[in-house]
């Protein structure tokens, strides 16, 4: 063993920053170990073309925590978020519906399809709101480890309990979102396959799914529970991209006394006596610590980074079985000009060119994408949401040029994408060049993450950009596993920090937020910590 630390940290992606940073502030010396050349994991803003620079994974921004974005300082450290003026526009062959702006104008909107959707519109809001109050107050909340006693009992019932105190149909609506389909959930509030269309999108969102897959209601909840500049649910642009927010995460573990490795990749957790005992580097470095936290999915450390000797049957089993693949596609795209839609013709920048860009046109066509993408490998007419950076933040593209970020769904993550991603790529920008018919001609150059490119590059298995379905077996207590969903695996001294603990995926910071709650409370230094 070459080095001894307190603690050390497996991926330098957001989590493992925000781990490493509560940790160091408690006074644990803490070393980030990151298997890339720089820091942030999938949220970083790269050079894809010559002068062209965009988030090429993670792309937009709301999740992220208060209390995180507060602790690390991160406004003092540059982190700019700015707001879409309208949340999204759906163009269709011979129409267009934009949703945001104000109550009022997205009614107006709604009312050019049902007039009974409108009224119905209001209500809906509220009611989605009060669920999503639920995510918030137990987002940085560790859930109670079933199984594991009084303690475990008492931290179940103090978490059950506000949810007992809501109105009866508050509590329904928790009910349907965790358990119904977006297309069972969405058609009780809404008549008109455009309006609840405007909304199933969400649900499908890294889910490799289909609007009525049961439990895709509860994506959709998890793309509204977030907030910027402290408006619930709205997401926006971080000036910058992404990378912008990791890099001043790291800034804020660098003054906390965090070492930070690059080009570090962990091939292995050591493990005596049952514990962790440090790590050991690709290189053949070997690493002492107490402490280990994983920023990496549960099915990268459990499959490839600990040794099977060290884990029980059963868990083996289990993380045997945990699943994962999103469906997703990503790409990223230098144009010469903004997209010229038919519905709405115009190169210069305006509003909708500001706002997510969503090619899914009805709930039918987002079940056939899935449908397709499992009988044929991938979608045939995918699902496709835009983003075009440059409108909002035009350091990122040379002088009169655009950037467009694509992500895109549904693709099976099994099939072999080396050989099929240039073909994939075509068919999304002809998707794309179907509504706006400049496109295919106005990109200077393109990037392609596939979901093995995903996989390779980022380290997320499967291409899941969640870490981990976040179906109802796979959430809260039962995230990766039932019995370890509070942030602890089955090795002492091991654990999880990252999107595939609760809450889950995003750019949130909860689980690094959480894990190093948990971290410090077994290690000792938790009073002081607190007193912070």
């Amino acid at each position: 063993m070459t080095k001894r630390y307190d603690a050390l940290i497996i991926g330098g992606g957001h989590n493992g920053l925000v781990c490493a940073f509560y940790l160091a502030r408690a006074g644990l010396k803490v070393r980030v170990l990151e298997r890339r050349g720089v820091v942030g994991g999938a949220a970083v803003t790269e050079e894809f073309a010559p002068g062209f620079r965009n988030s090429t994974a993670s792309y937009t921004v709301s999740l992220l925590r208060p209390k995180v974005i507060a602790d690390m300082k991160l406004h003092a450290r540059g982190y700019r978020v700015i707001e879409r003026t309208i949340s999204n526009f759906f163009p269709y062959p011979d129409t267009y519906l934009t949703l945001g702006g104000g109550v009022e104008r997205t009614q107006a909107q709604f009312a050019r399809f049902s007039k009974k959707d409108a009224a119905a519109y209001p209500a809906y809001d509220a009611a989605l709101e009060k669920v999503a109050q639920v995510l918030r107050d137990i987002a940085l909340k560790t859930p109670p480890n079933l199984g594991g006693g009084v303690h475990a009992l008492l931290a179940a019932a103090q978490q059950g309990w506000p949810i007992g105190r809501l109105e009866r149909s508050v509590q329904r609506d928790l009910l349907d979102i965790f358990t119904k389909s977006a297309r069972d959930f969405l058609s009780g509030w809404f008549e008109d396959d455009h309006v609840q269309a405007a909304f199933g999108f969400d649900a499908v969102v890294g889910n490799y799914a289909g609007v009525s897959t049961p439990g895709s209601a509860y994506v959709l909840l998890h793309h509204v529970f977030g907030e910027v500049n402290g408006k619930f649910g709205a997401w926006g642009h971080a000036v910058g991209g992404m990378g912008a927010i990791t890099q001043a995460m790291a800034a804020a573990c660098l003054e906390q006394g965090v070492e930070i490795s690059l080009e570090a990749a962990v091939a292995k957790v050591l493990v005596d006596g049952g514990k962790a005992a440090g790590v050991r580097l690709a290189s053949g470095e070997e690493i002492a610590a107490k402490i280990v936290a994983a920023n990496v999915g549960p099915a990268l450390l459990y499959r490839q980074l600990v040794d099977q000797a060290d884990m029980d049957d059963d868990f083996r089993k289990r993380i045997a079985g945990y699943k994962t693949g999103s469906g997703t596609f990503r790409m990223n795209v230098a144009l010469s000009e903004l997209p010229d839609f038919t519905v709405l013709p115009g190169t210069q920048t305006a509003e909708h060119h500001t706002a997510g860009i969503i090619i899914a046109p009805g709930m039918d066509y987002m079940d056939q994408a899935y449908i397709d993408a499992q009988q044929f490998g991938w979608s045939r007419k995918p699902i496709v949401e835009m983003k075009l950076p440059t409108t909002v933040d035009d350091s990122l593209a040379p002088p009169g040029m655009h950037i467009a970020s694509l992500f895109c769904q549904q693709f099976d993550p099994k099939l072999d994408w080396d050989l099929h991603r240039e073909a994939v790529a075509n068919l999304i920008v002809e998707t794309v060049t179907d509504h706006a018919p400049n496109f295919k001609a106005s990109i200077v150059a393109r990037q392609i993450h596939s979901p093995l490119d995903l996989e390779r590059k980022f380290g997320l298995i499967g291409g899941d950009i969640f870490h981990g379905h976040m179906g109802l077996d796979q959430l809260w207590a039962a995230r990766p596993v039932l019995g370890h969903g509070d942030y602890r695996g089955p090795i002492k001294g091991l654990y999880m920090c990252g999107s595939g603990t609760h809450p889950g995926g995003g750019v949130t910071g909860a689980p690094g937020h959480n894990a190093a709650h948990e971290i410090l409370r077994d290690s000792g230094p938790m009073r002081r910590w607190r007193r912070r």
